[in-house]
């Protein structure tokens, strides 16, 4: 089978998992909560989705040249982070396309329960408070991706840095 149709038919079944899975967490996580809590809830998922959103772009804006150097130093990351930029297109995908797509996803469906929650609490029109939730979700959401691609292209090799020594600590020795 073709390389890139066998990614593809992974990374499909690997985002409706991790979906599944969000979404269950979150609706665990929602049921019956107070509404603070549901807020800082749909704030997680932003904040989790602008932060894949950035080592996605990072990982595709980097300079292999600086993770060779490192290799060369006998930096232990530094494998990690050209086994990234190799595959560059698919950490990209995972980043941005998966986590950073289900998170918008979830926080929005969250959104939804948040604002029916606070139209039930303070009796506020069920419709405007929703298109007033769901819109600060998405603001919140584009403001903060927007903020983060910037930030990932002028200090990318510094991202891809420091994610690969987070992901080394967990590698098996």
């Amino acid at each position: 089978m073709n390389k890139n149709i066998k990614w593809i038919i992974e990374i499909t079944i690997i985002a409706f998992i991790i979906t599944v899975l969000f979404s269950i967490g979150s609706q665990i996580l929602l049921e019956d909560v107070h509404v603070i809590v549901g807020i800082l809830i749909i704030l997680l998922f932003i904040i989790v989705g602008v932060l894949f959103d950035i080592i996605g772009v990072a990982v595709q804006s980097s300079d292999a040249r600086v993770f060779h150097a490192m290799a060369s130093k006998k930096v232990k990351s530094a494998t990690t982070a050209k086994k990234m930029l190799e595959n560059s297109a698919k950490v990209s995908s995972f980043c941005n396309d998966v986590i950073g797509d289900i998170c918008n996803i979830i926080s929005g469906s969250a959104g939804i329960v948040v604002a029916t929650s606070i139209s039930n609490k303070f009796n506020f029109n069920l419709m405007i408070t929703t298109l007033i939730v769901t819109s600060l979700i998405a603001a919140l959401t584009i403001g903060g991706k927007a903020l983060g691609k910037g930030i990932a292209v002028d200090k990318s090799e510094y991202i891809v840095g420091k994610v690969t020594k987070f992901i080394h600590i967990f590698k098996k020795k």
